[in-house]
């Protein structure tokens, strides 16, 4: 007899997350805080996102790990707070339901005063969570509720937990070009049919149009986008990760970020407009 699906709210780590229990014995955990994604448990017990052990929850910096939002400004790249505005911020739960095969949630954040104080423009920003018995769709929607455009970059920030880095191999990034932030941010055109991961790897790949397969041992999963035309490929390797005070020093090995990504063009988007991006995680 298939379990009833269901959303719970937990506290996890000391902060309010929801559970959604799946189909196949499948779950996903999503908190209130940064509106991040934070476990994804696929039917034989794998989990799926890396999350560190040393992740800080109370807010006074973002969650290191799982799927976390940037918004409006990708990394460094402009004036504003790294990674944008929404990664330490309480949103608020709007649509939840079970259908016979999925859970889905919808958490929403506005602006206020004190996002309007560092970026001047009115916005309304969701983040669903849907959960299928082998997959996770996580769709971020932005409304520019203005009456001026506004432009953006961004990312689904993922963070994939693998055994071993070393034996990753990410293939679907032939031809595209990308800079290399660990390389002086040099313009270089992927001329490997896969990339594995052997140093220090801050990348942008640009206009990027197949879907991407993960393949490590065992660990098979398939990484699909939607209206997101770049991907970043980060692995902080031995160096940036002992500097990291939120990740153990050897953490780097057991994770990859693969992130559908806004970065090289903005978005702009005009008075009154919706944007939608997603991405799909599909164990293969």
């Amino acid at each position: 007899m298939q379990t009833k699906l269901s959303i719970e709210t937990i506290d996890f780590n000391g902060t309010e997350a929801l559970r959604l229990n799946g189909p196949g014995g499948s779950s996903a955990v999503i908190s209130k805080l940064g509106g991040q994604v934070l476990s994804w448990i696929t039917p034989d017990g794998r989990e799926r996102l890396f999350l560190s052990e040393s992740a800080v929850f109370d807010g006074s910096v973002a969650i290191r790990g799982g799927i976390p939002v940037c918004f409006p400004q990708f990394s460094d790249l402009g004036d504003l707070p790294k990674h944008g505005l929404l990664r330490t911020r309480e949103w608020c739960v709007g649509d939840q339901r079970c259908g016979n095969d999925f859970a889905l949630v919808t958490l929403e954040i506005s602006d206020d005063e004190e996002t309007r104080a560092i970026w001047p423009f009115p916005f309304r920003a969701e983040i669903t969570l849907m959960l299928e018995v082998d997959r996770i769709d996580v769709e971020f929607c932005v409304e520019n509720t203005g009456g001026d455009p506004f432009e953006f970059t961004g990312a689904l920030h993922s963070y994939l937990r693998l055994v071993q880095v070393e034996d990753a191999a990410l293939e679907g990034l032939y031809g595209c070009d990308y800079r290399d932030a660990a390389n002086e941010d040099q313009i270089i055109r992927e001329s490997g049919i896969e990339l594995r991961i052997e140093a220090e790897t801050d990348r942008v790949y640009h206009g990027v149009k197949r879907p991407l397969s993960l393949q490590a041992g065992n660990h098979s999963l398939t990484i699909q986008s939607q209206n997101f035309p770049d991907v970043v490929v980060w692995n902080p390797w031995v160096e940036r990760c002992a500097a990291l005070s939120d990740m153990p020093s050897d953490a780097w090995r057991q994770m990859l970020c693969v992130e559908a990504a806004i970065v090289q063009e903005p978005v702009n988007l005009p008075a009154g407009e919706e944007w939608y991006g997603r991405q799909t995680l599909v164990v293969a």
